[in-house]
Order: structure tokens, then sequence, then C-alpha cells
């Protein structure tokens, strides 16, 4: 995969995020020369390369019902996964998620197979999983991680609910 496109209310709002999320400076809207009709897409976009050459990208929610001609879904039905190397930098992730506007759901916690976690959702309701993997890659090598941080905060390490 090279490439996600994120279906969104408003490019701008949605351009804007992403360029607070992601660390970026100097993407930003292209396209707008090329307005929509009542039938016809139009071509109004914002890119963003990430560090591994893919890219996310950021579209109108109308505009890509015209383009692929099926009606979309109105809730999430997919999650955005975004590993990174610690736990501490998965938080710092989510740090600039709420900073840049997002919907922080349940508090992140780790799981049983050592896999500490944490969602969120964007400004349009995509949802995203950020991930600190202390075993590295294969999560069936991961060993779960003592309660290492304060209970009565944000970033709790156990389950919800438990």
């Amino acid at each position: 995969m090279h490439a996600i496109t994120l279906a969104v209310a408003d490019v701008g709002r949605s351009a804007s995020f992403y360029r607070a999320l992601l660390g970026i400076d100097g993407s930003g809207v292209i396209g707008t020369e090329y307005p929509s009709s009542d039938t016809e897409a139009g071509g109004t976009t914002a890119m963003f390369t990430l560090d591994d050459g893919s890219i996310v990208s950021v579209y109108g929610r109308e505009d890509m019902r015209k383009d692929s001609g099926v009606a979309l879904a109105e809730a999430p039905s997919t999650t955005i996964g975004h590993f990174e190397p610690s736990q501490e930098a998965a938080q710092a992730f989510l740090d600039r998620a709420a900073a840049a506007g997002a919907t922080m759901l349940a508090a992140p916690y780790t799981r049983p197979w050592g896999m500490w976690s944490g969602f969120f959702q964007d400004p349009d309701g995509h949802l995203w999983e950020v991930v600190a993997n202390p075993g590295g890659g294969d999560a069936a090598g991961a060993v779960p991680e003592q309660d290492s941080i304060d209970p009565e905060s944000t970033t709790a390490t156990q389950p919800p609910g438990s």
C-alpha cells in the first residue's frame, strides 16, 4: 500500500489537523482550481508524504462519493494504525493528536500480550490506534510492562473496565 485517502467534510480543516498531527510543514490544500459540479468530483485535496514514502491524503467526502460511485460509510469501519518504538513515543503521538484537535477515546492500556495502545478520532471521526509493542515486531514475544504510570492519569495501563 502506498497511500490512504480519507473522506472528509472540510479539506482545509483536515489539512490543518494532519499538518499538526504529522509534524509536516509546507503541505496544504491543492487542486482548488478544479471545482466539483453536480455530477463530477472536484480536485481539491491535501497530501502528506510520510518519512517512509507512503501518503496520507484528505479528499472531500462528496467528491470521493462522486469519484467512486458508491455511498460512503457514516461511521468508522477501519482503524488507521500508527506504531511507535516505545510507550513514551506513543504517548507523545497521542498528546500531539489531542493538541491538534483529535477526540481522545478511552485511556491507553497494556494488553495481556504486552502491546500498549490508545485510540483517537480525527475531526471527521476516522479512528486511529497508536501502538507501542515492547516485544518488537512480533507481538508473541512481548512482555507486559508493570503498571509504571499513575493509575489516576489518563495514561493508565489497565484495560478499560478493569
